[in-house]
This record gives C-alpha cells, sequence and structure tokens, in this order.
C-alpha cells in the first residue's frame, strides 16, 4: 500500500490551495471529490454549448502586488491564467428603484462620485471611506503580526478595527451617513457575503469593499480554468485529485485518543493517511463524517446554533440577442426595488417565492462580456441569481435525482418568475432565449454537498467570524478543515484558507508559503476592449 501523507476531502479553492501546498513540500496528496467535476463552487460546466460558472462572478485584487496576484504567483499558477479586468468606470451598476450608480475600478474615483451624487453627505463621505480604509488596511495586519513587538504593538496598530469590531455595518454607516440612497449604494455588495447590513459585520463589510478597491477581474475560462491552473500544479508536485469519490466517512483509532487515520468512500473503499483536511462545510464533517458521538459536547451545542447562509435560484441563460444595445456590458447588475436593504432581505428570506410575478433583488452576470474570448459571436450568456431562503424547497430534501413532479413544477413556475424579473432589466430578452435551466438549493445540494444549498457557508455574521469562526484544527487529531467557513467565503477568501490550513500542517507562517515567484505573472487585458 503506497502511503498517502495527507488526503483532502473536496476540491474547492481551499482544498486545492492546500493540495499544492502540501504536495510542493513533499507530501503525498489525494484529493477526493463527490462531484465529476472538481472545484467546489468554482466549477465550471456546459449546457448545450454555452460554459457556465455559478460561484465565480469577479475577483479582486489581481493587479501586480496586490493579494490575489500575490496568491497565485505563490502558488505557482499565475502563469496559466489570464484575467479580463471589468469595466473600470463600473465593475459595478447599481439598479435601485428608478436609481442608477456604477462603481468605479478606483477606490477615490468611487469617493468622488458619491460627493458628486450626494454633496449634502461630503463629510460624512470622506469620514466612512477614511474609516473603511483604515479597517481593511488593519484587518490585513493581524496575520502578518507574529513578533513579539507585534504582540505589543496591536492594541494601537489595529485601533480602528478594535473601535468597529462588535459593530454592525447597518450601525457604523448610520454613524456617518444618512441619506437612504447613499447607504443603500455603499452597502449593495452586502450581496457577496449574502446578509443584510442590520446583522453583517462592519469589519468584514469592509475586507469586501477593500477587496474591490481596484475593480474587478473575471477568468478568461471562467472559474474552472483556476481549478484546471491548480490541478496542473498538484499533479506536478506528484499530487492526486479524484472525481466521483464520495467520502461518506472519516476512519478514527479511538483509543487513548480519538485520531484520523482514514476515509471511507461511497463504494466501501477505505483509504489511510497520515492526515485529513476536510474542504466539506462544518455541518458535514463533524456530524456526517466523523458523527456526534465522537464529538466533545462543546462542539456539538455550536454545530448545533451554527447558521448557513441563505442559498440561491440561479438562472442559466443562452440568448440571441446583441446584449451591449440592450445596456450591458463586462460589470456586474445588482437590481434592488428601493434603498432599505434590510426590509428586503428579510422579505426574501420570508416571502412564499411562488407568489408574485418577479423576483425584487437580482444579480445579473453576462460572462460573455466579460470573457469576451467566450462569445461564439451570436450568443450571450448570463448567469442571474438571487438569494432565498432554504426552507422553500424543504420538502424535497429527501428526493433522490430522480424529481418529483410537484418539484418539477416548481422549477419551471420559479425560472420564469426569475426570466420575468430579468426582462424588467433587459426588456424583451424572453423573445432571445436559446436555451435556460434553474439552479435551486437542491441543485447546490447535490452537487456542490453544501449544507442546505447554502451559497457562503456559515453565516458571516458577527458572532460567527474571526474568534467565534470554525478553526483549521480540530478536537480530532490529525484532522483539519478548511473553505469558506474557517477564514473567509468567496474565491480568494476560499484559497486562502488552504494556505492557512497548509500553514498550520507544515509549521510555519502563511506568507512564507505564498512568496509571489518571480517567474510567475498574471496576465491581464481589458474586457471592454478585447477583440477576438
Amino acid at each position: 500500500m503506497q502511503q498517502i501523507d495527507t488526503i483532502i476531502i473536496g476540491s474547492g479553492a481551499g482544498g486545492l490551495a492546500a493540495a499544492i501546498l502540501l504536495s510542493r513540500a513533499g507530501q503525498k496528496v489525494l484529493v477526493l471529490e463527490q462531484h465529476y467535476i472538481p472545484g467546489g463552487w468554482c466549477h465550471s460546466f456546459k449546457l448545450h454549448g454555452s460554459k457556465f460558472t455559478p460561484g465565480v462572478h469577479y475577483i479582486g485584487l489581481m493587479q501586480e502586488n496586490e493579494s490575489s496576484s500575490n496568491l497565485y504567483r505563490g502558488l505557482g499558477i499565475a502563469n496559466d491564467l489570464t484575467f479580463f479586468k471589468m469595466n473600470p468606470q463600473a465593475y459595478e451598476h447599481c439598479h435601485i428603484g428608478d436609481e442608477r450608480f456604477d462603481i468605479p475600478a478606483n477606490f477615490d474615483e468611487f469617493l468622488s462620485a458619491m460627493i458628486e451624487k450626494f454633496p449634502h453627505e461630503e463629510k460624512g463621505l470622506r469620514r466612512y471611506f477614511q474609516t473603511i480604509r483604515d479597517v481593511s488596511r488593519q484587518l490585513q495586519l493581524i496575520p502578518k503580526m507574529n513578533s513579539f513587538w507585534d504582540k505589543i504593538t496591536i492594541p494601537w496598530r489595529t485601533r480602528h478595527m478594535g473601535k468597529y469590531g462588535l459593530f454592525s455595518l447597518k450601525r457604523v454607516i448610520g454613524w456617518h451617513i444618512k441619506d437612504p440612497l447613499a447607504k443603500a449604494i455603499l452597502n449593495i455588495q452586502c450581496g457577496d457575503h449574502g446578509t443584510s447590513p442590520a446583522s453583517a459585520s462592519f469589519p468584514f463589510h469592509c475586507a469586501v469593499m477593500e477587496h474591490y478597491f481596484s475593480g474587478g477581474y473575471y477568468p478568461k475560462g471562467g472559474g474552472g480554468a483556476i481549478v484546471s491552473a491548480m490541478i496542473k500544479a498538484i499533479k506536478n508536485h506528484g499530487g492526486e485529485v479524484r472525481t466521483k469519490a464520495m467520502v461518506t466517512k472519516i476512519l478514527l483509532d479511538v483509543g487513548d485518543s480519538k485520531k484520523a487515520v482514514g476515509v471511507e468512500l461511497k463504494n466501501g473503499e477505505k483509504i489511510y493517511a497520515s492526515r485529513i483536511i476536510s474542504n466539506a462545510d462544518p455541518q458535514k464533517t463533524y456530524l456526517d463524517l466523523i458523527g456526534r458521538e465522537n464529538l466533545s459536547l462543546k462542539l456539538c451545542n455550536k454545530l448545533d446554533i451554527t447558521k448557513y447562509s441563505c442559498t440561491s435560484l440561479i438562472l442559466f441563460l443562452t440568448i440571441d440577442m446583441d446584449v451591449k444595445e440592450a445596456g450591458l456590458d463586462s460589470g456586474n447588475i445588482w437590481v434592488l426595488p428601493d434603498s432599505n436593504m434590510d426590509e428586503l432581505h428579510e422579505e426574501m428570506m420570508s416571502e412564499d417565492i411562488t407568489s408574485g410575478d418577479y423576483f425584487k433583488g437580482l444579480f445579473i452576470s453576462c460572462t460573455t462580456l466579460k470573457d469576451p474570448s467566450s462569445f461564439d459571436g451570436k450568443n450571450h450568456v448570463l448567469e442571474v441569481v438571487t438569494f432565498i431562503d432554504y426552507k422553500a424547497f424543504e420538502d424535497f430534501k429527501d428526493e433522490t435525482s430522480k424529481r418529483s413532479e410537484v418539484y418539477l413544477k416548481l422549477k419551471s413556475s420559479l425560472m420564469q418568475k426569475m426570466i420575468n424579473s430579468l426582462d424588467r432589466v433587459i426588456p424583451n430578452v424572453k423573445e432571445h432565449i436559446v436555451h435556460k435551466d434553474l439552479a435551486t438549493p437542491l441543485t447546490n445540494e447535490h452537487f456542490i454537498n453544501s449544507t442546505r444549498g447554502s451559497v457562503y457557508g456559515t453565516n458571516k455574521i458577527l458572532n460567527q467570524i474571526g474568534p467565534n469562526a470554525y478553526r483549521a484544527n480540530s478536537e480530532i487529531e490529525n484532522l483539519y478543515l478548511c473553505g469558506a467557513s474557517i477564514l473567509a467565503h468567496g474565491v480568494t477568501g476560499a484559497t486562502f484558507s488552504g494556505v492557512h490550513t497548509a500553514s498550520i500542517i507544515l509549521g510555519c507562517q502563511q506568507d512564507e508559503l505564498i512568496v509571489p515567484d518571480e517567474n510567475q505573472h498574471l496576465t491581464i487585458i481589458d474586457a471592454e476592449s478585447y477583440t477576438n
């Protein structure tokens, strides 16, 4: 039997990053993925010839020496990646009721545009933007503070983060800004962590905004291109990635202390290793794969009260119309009915999703404009998202892959409601549909194996982040975690979680593992000026 050092359950961005670093350090690494396509939320797939990526819509900080760029250079995959820079004048389009506002790919220009639109809020806007800068910079300092002097000076060097760390976004922004529309524009990226301003952590929201200080970027080839580059690196270092390999149990040695020693697959195969990393949600890892009987009461209690993020409906569309003539570009579109985002979020999480003719909140992404190299000259590809609560699909959770007529009827009606919603933004789009499909929360569960179809792992509310988040270390010896519920969600958040877990296993600092390789550089292309 070939000795395996580390088995990684799940091939999401965190698991693949850990696999790269551990295999590069000389370990024998095996990644096991239950889906037939690797990548978790980052994977890409084709429907009737069109490529879709359900979980990658934009990534920030991709310029030379920015953190995402350095991450990919440090992982040794930058040379295999090309990113398109989304519309620098408006990488985010805000449609709030009848109001329109474009967020430019420059933090200072964003502030200037806000002051121009809301001159009566200038003083508060300047203070608020400076606070965002201060808190986001101090968040970046924390992982780098390791020396004795760092520990002495940390209260002063992170004073702004400490001041606002226990407050919600709604509360902090209310101290600075009063105009409801101005608040809505500044809060619109709450959609990137699936919470309302009233429940969102202010420092966490600062981190999201900071991630896009210089705009948004989209990978050529979709999220699957990132996955392919990561798997290539794993294989180059002697690691292995297996698909259609569902882990049903983490094997334990229950001697003097519980110790993870291997995994059992759905087909009954048992594979042993020196350690296990789970890229699955904590709920899936601890309760489904370990079992409540093997866990401490403290951990069981935490698992029982843990809340997961909202789930989603994702409409996948191929259309044969000139979307640029319809007003689209490479920027994302956020659609809200009015400026009260807390009320909207509550309504989206509680309403009967079958009532009404359209959804009030939407996120619209045209991937063939973000990645113009994927445009075939005729058909454009759209991904349209709205957030919902899982309870709308609770009655169908035990169905097998063969869905009931009731479920199929519900899915069809919701798909039409999504199309009606989109038609309000892109008039007559329903007349140009070549192909359509809808992913529901059950789709998320089936392909991603996410808890209750959640799109962002654990809900990033105040009592579930930072010191209250799940840790990479576990109470089971030789069992580690990574993924969206450990450090942060999103493509880079999940990827950094894998780096963090690998650093613990290898006994080094995170920055030591991802020193940017001078021979690695990302290729960046302007999406708006690209021609085939």
